[in-house]
């Protein structure tokens, strides 16, 4: 079951408001940080046994988990020589307290769009090594995320969590013989390209601040969300709220996104190389 998130604004958001604007005046802001610094991350993977591949990651005090689960399916009929990548979220009902019940609402949708957009665009995952025979049968990788806690910034925390699974996912091998699938005992990684970081900006008055927490987004006038790969390309772009960016500050954030994505990206990295240190001692 999905859940429908809905945000409330009271007396005393405005209050906030007034105070987060004075901080941000001085570059402070409410929990201490300065506006170009992220939470504490932190990522745990391979949680999940049965999935093929999993991540659980805490961004200050929001936390998302992701598994990944590998089937053979049918490609689409107008790309036949690619695998297939699908991508789901969900905000449980002990995530905030404005969750509902209800199938997902527009923000779980847009939340699994995006996350999916910034990996798909940056080609992480080389599709058309998924193919197991051209027209009939191709891997088929699914990204499953659950928010478990939701204290801002879920663009980030999700995507991060999806490409640290999807790094550390082993699928199953096949052989083909006489046109058909043979499984094998074996198990490969997915065939990565590149690591996708996301990176989640909020504007607040004049202000542009770096990973905004559920108060920072209920104050805010506008977000962006930017995709980079290790080239330092921007290859996805959501804006949300109803202000606007100038040309100046559209610059500033993409500056923003390219050199707090080659962090993260390390981050994630280290994350995913130790896992497969790991793996190969067992």
């Amino acid at each position: 079951m999905g859940m429908s998130v809905k945000k409330t604004t009271t007396i005393v958001e405005q209050l906030r408001r007034a105070q987060m604007s004075e901080l941000l005046a001085m570059s402070k802001r409410l929990d201490g940080r300065g506006l170009r610094d992220y939470r504490e991350l932190r990522i745990d993977v391979g949680l999940i046994k049965k999935a093929n591949g999993s991540a659980l990651v805490s961004l200050g005090n929001t936390q998302v988990i992701a598994g990944i689960k590998v089937e053979v399916d049918e490609p689409f009929p107008d790309m036949p020589d690619k695998g297939l990548f699908i991508c789901n979220a969900e905000v449980l009902p002990l995530a905030s307290p404005y969750a509902e019940p209800g199938p997902p609402d527009e923000d779980a949708i847009e939340l699994a769009r995006v996350v999916d957009r910034g990996i798909r665009e940056s080609e992480m995952i080389a599709l058309d090594k998924l193919v197991l025979i051209s027209g009939k049968k191709v891997y088929a990788v699914f990204a499953d995320v659950s928010v478990l806690n939701s204290d801002g910034n879920l663009f980030d925390a999700t995507s991060y969590a999806v490409v640290a699974a999807l790094l550390t996912a082993r699928i199953p091998k096949y052989d083909v013989q006489d046109d058909k699938l043979v499984k094998s005992e074996e198990t490969i990684p997915l065939p990565i390209n590149t690591i996708p970081v996301s990176v989640t900006m909020a504007k607040i008055g004049n202000s542009i601040i770096v990973d905004p927490t559920a108060e920072e987004e209920a104050c805010m006038d506008a977000r962006i969300t930017m995709a980079t790969d290790e080239h330092g390309r921007v290859c996805a772009i959501q804006k949300g709220g109803s202000g606007t960016f100038s040309l100046e500050q559209l610059s500033e954030v993409a500056t923003l996104a390219i050199s707090i994505g080659k962090e993260m990206r390390e981050k994630i990295g280290n994350v995913a190389a130790r896992a497969r240190e790991q793996e190969q001692d067992k």
